[in-house]
């Protein structure tokens, strides 16, 4: 598998390249230049296989001249020393939970994969990364805590100021070390916008051998997609229905990922993207029209992203055809509100504690099921953080606060370290040349 822009199809290169490049140089986000056929593996794999060697088959499968078996494998030994839990919160729903790993959310698997594909191709070369990424409040511990005291590379990590929680912030921005936070005064599409700006800034990029770990980066994709898979094998044999995947949705990379496994062979009947009030997506599936608009802050601010990056990557694996899109994936608009009924729902009839993004997949997927043609169908929803995570929201709708893992107990007491930044793209330019430019390393 090599990989093109979204906006051009002329330059082309391999894994290694489009991983540390991060951005292709006309701005536009590395897409597969191939599709390969994963079906016969998918439904010959048994349910029974660990997810590291699960994950080992799949790398090997698209990437068999970068890894042979051994080394696809211990590659993702080292990368996921976790895995994904199945659980079932109704007959017909159940919640795919990926927040088991060192940072509690989803966003561990790719960056975990991220960091020990990286590593792989810098073992014995003589040079240097820096990761530059901007976060919505998941990514960003994710990608400290995959990354940290990785041997040849730096992280900085733009983050909105008062617009994660405060576990998140203090998770991100605790691990020092290789890991820096900048605090910027702007919402996540200002962090977002300015870590765009830096990946297509030649002078930048020339003094700066940066790289991205947030969903830009198909490193980061790839690797999510592993367990769509994991879930369809695990359940392929305990259900008769269509099986649908319901992803909480921000910026859009989790759901690509899952439609990425959909294109290379995974047998499944659609999509539904979750999203609080930021529902530029929806807006489109429904209009034709992609306009985006400024983030909204809600209770579920992971998703609080009002021009998802990723929508390039979903419309080149539609062929900019909205009603082919619309076919496929479908999509729900969940309310504050309805976020803390669901969370308080489900906790007082199961006892289950919801983070208010999963929250927002299971009441769309409750909305799904009770809608026209779809009542047989069985949904998975994907979990994507740990309730703790967000324990001031899951009390105020629960009235309870759930227990904090001590991972995360251990992240509250530590100090926090932040650079305050103002939302500007060359105040970004002159911290990364003036800390990790070369000439501040001579």
């Amino acid at each position: 598998m090599r990989f093109h822009s979204t906006r051009s199809r002329t330059h082309v290169v391999d894994l290694p390249q489009a991983l540390f490049a991060g951005l292709a140089p006309d701005g536009g986000l590395y897409y597969p230049d191939s599709e390969p056929d994963l079906r016969e593996l998918i439904l010959r794999v048994p349910e029974e296989l660990s997810y590291d060697r699960l994950a080992g088959e799949l790398v090997h499968a698209i990437f068999p001249d970068l890894f042979d078996c051994d080394t696809a494998l211990e590659v993702c030994r080292r990368a996921f020393p976790f895995a994904p839990r199945l659980r079932s919160l109704t007959e017909q729903i159940y919640l795919l939970e990926l927040f088991h790993g060192p940072s509690c959310a989803f966003k561990d698997f790719g960056a975990s994969f991220l960091a020990a594909v990286m590593g792989h191709f810098l073992a014995g070369e003589n040079r240097r990364a820096v990761i530059l990424t901007a976060t919505s409040g998941d990514t960003g511990s994710a990608v400290a805590q995959a990354f940290h005291g990785r041997p040849g590379i730096d992280v900085v990590i733009l983050y909105p100021s008062g617009r994660v929680s405060p576990l998140q912030e203090k998770q991100l921005t605790t691990v020092g070390d290789n890991v820096t936070a900048l605090e910027v005064s702007g919402s996540f599409d200002d962090c977002q916008r300015m870590v765009k700006a830096a990946f297509v800034d030649a002078e930048l990029t020339g003094r700066v051998p940066l790289t991205s770990a947030n969903s830009i980066n198909i490193g980061r994709l790839i690797p999510q997609s592993f367990y769509y898979v994991d879930a369809f094998i695990r359940l392929r044999s305990a259900v008769a229905s269509d099986i649908v995947f319901c992803v909480p949705s921000g910026n859009f990379g989790n759901l690509t990922a899952g439609v990425f496994a959909w294109r290379w062979g995974l047998p499944v009947s659609g999509f539904l993207a979750a999203t609080n009030v930021n529902d530029v997506v929806p807006r489109y599936l429904v209009s034709g029209a992609f306009r985006p608009q400024p983030s909204r802050a809600t209770v579920a601010n992971a998703m609080d992203v009002g021009d998802p990056s990723n929508f390039e990557r979903m419309l080149e694996i539609f062929g900019a055809d909205h009603q082919d899109m619309h076919a496929m994936i479908g999509a729900e608009v969940v309310s504050d509100e309805d976020i803390l009924r669901t969370m308080g729902r489900v906790h007082r009839t199961s006892g289950i504690f919801l983070d208010p993004h999963t929250a927002a997949g299971v009441c769309a997927a409750e909305r799904y099921l009770a809608g026209e043609g779809a009542s047989d169908a069985t949904v998975i929803t994907l979990a994507t953080a740990h309730p703790a995570k967000f324990a001031e929201v899951v009390e105020r709708a629960t009235g309870a606060r759930p227990d904090l893992p001590p991972r995360l107990a251990e992240a509250m007491d530590r100090p926090k370290q932040a650079v305050r930044i103002e939302p500007q793209a060359d105040a970004l330019s002159r911290y990364l040349i003036e800390h990790h430019g070369e000439e501040a390393r001579r």
